[in-house]
């Protein structure tokens, strides 16, 4: 992979446990433009809380991420170890604190070991230019079973750039957004304006469109830095090359979201969700996310039972509009329900095959508009609970 104008790091500091990677460093050789979304989960983590005052400003030259501890509901003790934690790194850099980003992803509760984070920063700065993105990427993992990285190029008058990026998640996963974080980074040149609202429209695309629990992290984070440094005219609403880089970003963010649903905590199924004919867009994805959520739909699919009524149930108290007399509902293209009434043994046995492969699809038709949307969501297995049930242990 080459992306111009970055560096990466990763080491081991023993944050929660020995034996991995859980401190990793993404440089911009020079200041780069950068837009983020966060979660909307009114207890925020202190890293959340200083990245939300310094991303304001639209530019940043590092992110500094650690895995095992969420420095969540810490209290001022935690907000002076995340900027001493950004100091440290800028002192190293040579760059402004103010132009230092920082995550944090773990246990929630119990203060970041600062004595491993003073210890690992310096081996972290020395491995500049030593590591790669996918050592990032693994350092920020940390019920993931598998490390997530999603690379795209393309050309913007006639210069190629280069569109990368990684996230970790598998567990405490819902809009908006999740227990995730995600690091996306390109050498392209762009307006920092334009990139905040094309970054906030593809997250609500993805990342907004995934579950795998319902749960609402306090730390969740997508950053995306734009350097320049392939050289390429600005890209901005309307200039040539715009509508390629929309897309690219487009597919980053979508694989690197389903990614983690297929990482999803004990998870066996990965679901596509499509709710169509709803009177609105918000109406559909309304529907599609309670059944996305709902714990019957998601234990049916684990047993694998074409259990069509849960659906409907969910679609139902949603909130969206319903008639449930044209309403229709596919597992694939199997129709399981026709004009709001089952449409048979027949149909419930072919259903039970399409829901014991690993992926399929459930289309729920309203018949009531031109609204749309679709989610992506687990089962929900017996490792889920053993996962979580010992989680800080």
């Amino acid at each position: 992979m080459n992306i111009k104008g970055f560096q990466f790091s990763a080491v081991e500091a023993a944050i929660k446990k020995p034996g991995r990677l859980d401190l990793a460093l993404i440089v911009s050789e020079t200041p780069a433009a950068v837009a983020a979304v966060y979660t909307t989960n009114k207890v925020q983590a202190a890293p959340v809380l200083l990245d939300r005052e310094r991303t304001e400003n639209g530019t940043c030259r590092a992110i500094v991420v650690n895995s095992g501890n969420a420095n969540a509901c810490t209290g001022p003790v935690g907000m002076d170890d995340a900027r001493e934690t950004t100091r440290l790194v800028a002192e190293g850099l040579g760059v402004a604190e103010e132009e230092v980003l920082v995550s944090s992803t773990g246990v929630i509760g119990v203060p970041l070991p600062m004595e491993r984070m003073r210890a690992g920063i310096p081996p972290l700065l020395q491995g500049l230019g030593g590591g790669t993105l996918d050592d990032v990427a693994r350092a920020i993992m940390t019920t993931d079973t598998f490390p997530k990285l999603e690379v795209r190029t393309g050309k913007a008058g006639g210069t190629g750039y280069t569109i990368a990026g990684i996230a970790k998640g598998a567990g405490m996963i819902m809009p908006n957004m999740a227990t995730m974080l995600a690091f996306i980074v390109t050498d392209a040149a762009v307006d920092p304006a334009w990139l905040r609202t094309v970054f906030a429209a593809g997250v609500e695309r993805s990342f907004n469109a995934i579950t795998v629990d319902g749960d609402t992290s306090t730390n969740d984070t997508a950053i995306i830095m734009a350097n320049g440094a392939a050289g390429n005219p600005m890209l901005s609403g309307g200039s040539e090359g715009a509508a390629d880089f929309v897309r690219l970003l487009d597919e980053v963010l979508l694989t690197l979201a389903k990614l983690i649903v297929k990482d999803g905590e004990g998870a066996t199924k990965f679901v596509e969700i499509a709710v169509k004919g709803a009177r609105t867009d918000a109406d559909a994805k309304r529907a599609a996310m309670a059944v996305a959520n709902s714990c019957l739909v998601k234990t049916a699919f684990f047993g694998q039972d074409a259990n069509w009524g849960r659906i409907f149930a969910a679609v139902g108290y949603s909130g969206a509009e319903v008639e449930p007399d044209r309403a229709e509902l596919f597992f694939d293209d199997v129709q399981m329900v026709r004009n709001g009434v089952f449409a048979g043994g027949h149909a419930e046995a072919r259903g039970t095959e399409v829901l014991k492969k690993k992926e399929f699809s459930v289309i729920v038709d309203l018949h009531l508009g031109d609204g749309e949307a679709t989610v992506y969501t687990s089962d929900l297995s017996y490792d889920y609970v053993k996962i979580n049930a010992d989680y800080r242990t």
